[in-house]
C-alpha cells in the first residue's frame, strides 16, 4: 500500500498579498482581537482585587493560582467556556466565566481537564450555566479519555438564581451523572477540596478515585448556618464535615494535607503515576514540526469582511506540519476541500469550505459561489468523514459556510437526502471531531459541518465568527417580503408607511447582526471558546495530542491500511 502522498501547499505571504493589503487586513482583525483580549482579562479578574485579597487572607490560593501551580511550568492553558454568562446580570451582580474555570492543561507530561471553582466569585457558587459548563467539560474529558481534576471550593448553588440551575435535564444534579459515567468508562478523576464544599459541591468530589482535603476544607450536605436554623445546633462546618470527619471517620475522603500547595503537589504526583501519552507512539518516529509558512500570517489572510474570498489552501499551509497536505478526491466537489496533514507530528483530517467563484460542473463556462454545499461536495465530505472514522483519524472542520444550495434544481438533485446522509455520518462517528468557525456558520450548513448540535468534542469560534440561520439583511428582507417587489424595493408610496417599513427592516437587521456576535454565542455556551486566529495552530497542536493520548477506546489504524487509500483508488478509477 502506498504511503500517504503528502505534497507541499501554500505560497509565501508576499506572493498572496502585497504588504499594504496584508497590513490592512491584519489591522482590521487586530481591532476585533484587542476587544477579545480585553474581555478575557476582565473575566480572568473574577470579582477583582478585593476578593483575591480575601482569599489570600485565609491562607488560600485563588483558582487560577492553583491551576498555574498544578500545570507543567511554561506550558499553555487552553481554557474553554471563558465567556459563559458574559454580559449577563443577576440583579447587580455578574458571574465571570459562570464562576468556574474549565481548561485543558498539561500535568506531568499528560493533558488533563481541570474544573476549578472560582473562589473570587461568590465563594465558588454555581450560577445559571455553571452546571452546563461543568458538564460540557466533563463530556470533553470523557470523549478524549482525559484525566479529570476537580479543584473544589464551592459554596453550593447561588440561591437567588436557583431555579435556573437546580432542575432540568442539565441541572446541577447532572454533574454527578457525568461523574458516574467518567468512572464507569475508566477515566481517572481526582478531587482536591480546598474550602467550602456544600450541598451539590459536596457530592461533586465523592465519586473521584482520589479525594484530598486541606485543613480548611469541609464537605457537607448542609452547612452550619442551615443546621443552626433547622436544628438550633451551634456547630461549625469544619466540625460537621472537615477532614477529621471525612478522612478519619466517614471514609468520604482519602488524604488530609495541610494546605493548597501540598494538595496540588499530591495531585501532580498522582497524575504522574498514570500511563504516559501515546502520542509519541502514534507519531511513528515523526517529530513535531512547524508549518513552512508562519501560522501567525493567518491574521492577515482571512478577510474581516465575510463577503471577501480567500484561499483556504493558504490557511491549511499555515496549520499543517511542513505545510504538507494530501488532498483527497480533488476532482470532485471542488467547493469543499478534504485531506490529511500532520499537526505536531500526528495525523489529522481536515474538511473546509472553499471561497470565491468556482467552476459549475453542470454548466461549462459558468460559475457558482463557494462557501455553499452542493451535491458532489456533500457526498465527498460524507465519504471522507466516514473513512476518517473507520481509520481513527481525528477530524478538524474549518467552517466558513453560507449554507446549502437552494432552488428547484437543488431539490431535484436530492440535496435533502445527501444532507441527511452527512448528518447521519457525523452523528454516528466515534473518532474525535473538532469544529472551528472561521467566519460564516450559517443555516443547515452549520449543522451539516459538525456544528455544536452534532457533538464535536470542542467548537472554537474566532472574533470573525457569525453564527446564525441567515444574516441580518437577508432576514429583514424575508420578514418584510410581502411589502417588497421582486427587486426587494419597498412597494408602498405612502411616506409614513414607507418610513415605518424602513425602520422595521433596519431594526431587524441590527438585532440579528448583534445576535451573530461570537460573544453572544459564547455567553450562552453555544460555542466553547473564542480564539485569536494566531492561536489556531497551538490549539490544533493540543487537540491532536489529546486525541492520541489515550489507548484502547477507539481504533487507530496505521497509515498503510487506511480506508482513505481505497477511496482514492476507486475515485481515480471512476475518473479514468
Amino acid at each position: 500500500m502506498a504511503r500517504v502522498p503528502l505534497t507541499p501547499i501554500g505560497s509565501p505571504r508576499e506572493a498572496i498579498a502585497d504588504d499594504a493589503s496584508f497590513a490592512a487586513a491584519r489591522d482590521a482583525l487586530r481591532e476585533k482581537e484587542a476587544l477579545l483580549l480585553d474581555r478575557r482579562e476582565k473575566v480572568r479578574a473574577g470579582w477583582g482585587p478585593k476578593y483575591v485579597a480575601r482569599v489570600h487572607e485565609k491562607g488560600k490560593l485563588t483558582a487560577r493560582e492553583r491551576i498555574e501551580r498544578l500545570k507543567d511550568p511554561g506550558t499553555p492553558i487552553f481554557e474553554v467556556g471563558t465567556f459563559a454568562n458574559y454580559g449577563r446580570k443577576f440583579g447587580d451582580l455578574e458571574s465571570p466565566a459562570a464562576g468556574v474555570i474549565t481548561a485543558f492543561v498539561r500535568v506531568a507530561g499528560r493533558y488533563v481537564m481541570v474544573i476549578a471553582n472560582d473562589n473570587t466569585v461568590a465563594s465558588g457558587a454555581w450560577w445559571p450555566l455553571t452546571p452546563e459548563k461543568i458538564q460540557r467539560a466533563q463530556e470533553m474529558a470523557r470523549r478524549l479519555r482525559l484525566p479529570t481534576i476537580y479543584l473544589v471550593d464551592c459554596s453550593g448553588l447561588y440561591l437567588p438564581e436557583q431555579r435556573h440551575s437546580f432542575s432540568g435535564a442539565r441541572g446541577a444534579g447532572h454533574i454527578f451523572k457525568k461523574n458516574s459515567l467518567l468512572s464507569a468508562e475508566g477515566v481517572p478523576q481526582i478531587a482536591g477540596v480546598f474550602g467550602d464544599c456544600i450541598a451539590g459541591g459536596g457530592y461533586m468530589p465523592i465519586i473521584s478515585d482520589r479525594v484530598y482535603m486541606t485543613e480548611q476544607a469541609y464537605m457537607v450536605i448542609a452547612g452550619a448556618a442551615l443546621i443552626k436554623g433547622a436544628k438550633s445546633q451551634h456547630i461549625t462546618s469544619l466540625d460537621i464535615g472537615g477532614p477529621e470527619v471525612h478522612v478519619h471517620k466517614s471514609g468520604c475522603a482519602d488524604v488530609r494535607v495541610p494546605d493548597d500547595e501540598t494538595l496540588l503537589k499530591a495531585i501532580r504526583e498522582d497524575v504522574a503515576r498514570l500511563p504516559t501519552s501515546a502520542a509519541d507512539y502514534y507519531r511513528g518516529g515523526m517529530g513535531p514540526a512547524d508549518p513552512r509558512f508562519p501560522s501567525v500570517e493567518i491574521e492577515g489572510l482571512v478577510p474581516v469582511d465575510h463577503r471577501e474570498a480567500y484561499e483556504i489552501e493558504q490557511i491549511l499551509a499555515r496549520l499543517c506540519d511542513h505545510s504538507l497536505f494530501w488532498e483527497a478526491m480533488p476532482g470532485v466537489g471542488r467547493e469543499m476541500i478534504c485531506g490529511v496533514g500532520r499537526v505536531n507530528g500526528l495525523w489529522v483530517g481536515f474538511i473546509a469550505n472553499r471561497q470565491g467563484l468556482l467552476d459549475d460542473p453542470a454548466n461549462p463556462g459558468a460559475h457558482r459561489p463557494g462557501g455553499s454545499l452542493y451535491k458532489a461536495g456533500i457526498a465527498k465530505i460524507s465519504a471522507f468523514s466516514r473513512a476518517c472514522d473507520a481509520d481513527g483519524i481525528p477530524i478538524v472542520w474549518l467552517q466558513d459556510i453560507s449554507g446549502f444550495d437552494i432552488g428547484r434544481e437543488a431539490e431535484a438533485e436530492g440535496l435533502l437526502g445527501y444532507g441527511s446522509n452527512l448528518i447521519y455520518t457525523n452523528s454516528t462517528n466515534q473518532t474525535p471531531m473538532f469544529t472551528v468557525l472561521l467566519r460564516k456558520a450559517s443555516g443547515a450548513g452549520y449543522y451539516a459541518m459538525a456544528g455544536l448540535p452534532y457533538d464535536p468534542v470542542i467548537q472554537l469560534s474566532t472574533s470573525l465568527s457569525r453564527l446564525s440561520v441567515m444574516d441580518g439583511k437577508t432576514l429583514a428582507i424575508a420578514t418584510y417580503n410581502s411589502k417588497l417587489d421582486d427587486d426587494f424595493q419597498i412597494v408602498t408610496t405612502d411616506p409614513e408607511e414607507r418610513a415605518a417599513i424602513q425602520r422595521g427592516m433596519a431594526e431587524v437587521e441590527a438585532r440579528i447582526e448583534r445576535d451573530m456576535d461570537p460573544f453572544v454565542s459564547a455567553s450562552q455556551l453555544d460555542t466553547d471558546e473564542i480564539v485569536r486566529l494566531s492561536e489556531l495552530r497551538p490549539w490544533l497542536e493540543a487537540i491532536a495530542e489529546m486525541s492520541y493520548q489515550s489507548i484502547g477506546y477507539r481504533r487507530i489504524k496505521n497509515d498503510r491500511i487506511w480506508s482513505l487509500h481505497d477511496l482514492e483508488v476507486l475515485v481515480e478509477g471512476l475518473r479514468g
